[in-house]
């Protein structure tokens, strides 16, 4: 650890024991990677940030030490109510008492499927599993079933689509994946109808399905959606919607309600249950029926999952989806989120950083992209904004919002920005060394440690 400018101050930071540093050692001891999830990972965060989280309130959490902080990205954008919402506890309580696993299906399966039918109204049917790799996966699979084609195209433009061969094949991380199945995936550009076309042609009669994100931090041209929905239908390709990350963001019926996208498939997860392991394919029946037992066609293996309809997930899902029915949950999210870019991005001008840290994406989905004094992207400079934001009680991987952050959560995270934009201006301009506390972050896609 460099001393530094920051090592000096490093009291300031929420103290970590010593206590929580060996458990540190002990998760890395027994787990690959020390995290469940990579994006969880201690790579992922500068070395002031707090090791573990062990409970949270509404958009507010606390460390293994006790220290307090808003959080943001809420479990990597599964949590859209807030932490431990009320609703949903207990309603998953109340489902727990007649036991979460039978051998034969519960009534709440339907129930949340008519719910959920209920909010996605492009799709006829539903089924439910526990990530949404399944999901993407499955939808892929019944692509390939029912177009009899064995590539899948996907959009390189967008970071994650599932931890299944398919796509990690596709990645700078490939080790484990054979060759054979890295061939049957090829990409494409988002906002690039001509190289989609282009690729059309290229593999004609190859390709089974599109499988994208409506939305990232990079809007749709207008018309692009349309153009999409043209060349699949004039080419014989199914278009799979990955809507985890904007299903019940955007819309209660999905970033395809908000773009009028006509998907074939689409894949729901992280939001649907407010951090409750449930995800969700949907799509046409004619498709979905395929791996169901009213059809003359060969079957498709499509879903079947020991865990995927726990009764106790499906309850805190129907809670969640009622919620966001019955209350200002999308406009929340959208006013909160526009509320925090405003004052971030006015503390960005008044430090002269315009070009240097930027605020992108929906106000749903807030990112944030800090870049070196050539504008080119910067992981450690990503480390001391994050790091800034820790001293001043803000775990920040993101500004993605949660319909608990209230104005003052946005008030008091707009001047801890405004603090660690002055100390980032001073990185910029003589270094980031001298300022940050230990190693800069690294990508989750990458080839080596």
């Amino acid at each position: 650890m460099p001393v530094s400018r920051a090592h000096a101050e490093s009291d300031r930071f929420p103290a970590i024991s010593d206590e929580t540093r060996r458990l540190q050692e002990r998760a890395h001891r027994l787990i690959p990677g020390g995290a469940h999830t990579y994006a969880k990972g201690d790579d992922q965060y500068p070395v002031a940030a707090p090791p573990f989280i062990v409970r949270g309130k509404g958009c507010h959490v606390w460390d293994a030490d006790g220290n307090e902080f808003i959080e943001y990205g809420m479990g990597l954008r599964a949590v859209a109510l807030g932490h431990a919402f009320p609703r949903v506890v207990e309603a998953a309580r109340r489902e727990l008492e007649h036991g979460s696993n039978f051998v034969r299906p519960s009534p709440i399966e339907v129930a949340c499927a008519e719910r959920f039918l209920d909010c996605v109204r492009t799709a006829d049917m539903v089924k439910f599993t526990k990530n949404g790799s399944d999901a993407t996966t499955a939808a892929v699979k019944l692509a390939r079933a029912a177009t009899g084609r064995d590539l899948v195209a996907i959009c390189s433009d967008q970071p994650f689509f599932s931890t299944d061969d398919w796509f990690i094949g596709a990645t700078p991380m490939p080790a484990g994946v054979p060759d054979a199945i890295r061939r049957l995936t090829v990409t494409f550009k988002f906002n690039d109808l001509p190289g989609l076309e282009a690729l059309f042609q290229e593999h004609k009669d190859r390709i089974s399905c599109v499988v994208l994100e409506a939305e990232t931090s990079l809007a749709p041209q207008p018309g692009y959606h349309d153009g999409v929905r043209r060349l699949c239908d004039a080419y014989g390709v199914l278009l799979v919607l990955d809507e985890n990350i904007t299903g019940f963001r955007w819309d209660i019926g999905g970033a395809q309600k908000v773009h009028g996208i006509r998907p074939d498939l689409a894949c729901f997860g992280k939001a649907i249950a407010n951090g409750f392991a449930l995800s969700a394919l949907c799509g046409r029946r004619e498709l979905m029926e395929l791996g169901g037992l009213n059809t003359s066609a060969e079957r498709v293996f499509l879903l079947s999952t020991t865990h995927g309809a726990e009764t106790h997930a499906l309850a805190a899902s129907v809670a969640t989806l009622e919620t966001y029915q019955s209350e200002p949950v999308i406009e929340t999210l959208r006013r909160q989120g526009e509320r925090l870019r405003t004052g971030v991005n006015q503390a960005i001008a008044a430090n002269g950083l315009d070009g240097f840290v930027e605020i992108l994406g929906r106000p749903c989905n807030l990112v944030f992209a800090t870049r070196d004094r050539d504008r080119r992207p910067s992981q450690p400079l990503r480390a001391l904004f994050m790091q800034e934001l820790i001293r001043r009680g803000i775990i920040g991987p993101s500004f993605v919002v949660s319909y608990s952050h209230t104005d003052a959560d946005i008030d008091r995270t707009v001047a801890a920005a405004a603090e660690a934009l002055v100390t980032y201006r001073r990185a910029l301009d003589e270094g980031p060394d001298g300022f940050l506390v230990g190693r800069p972050l690294k990508p989750v896609f990458r080839p080596r440690v």
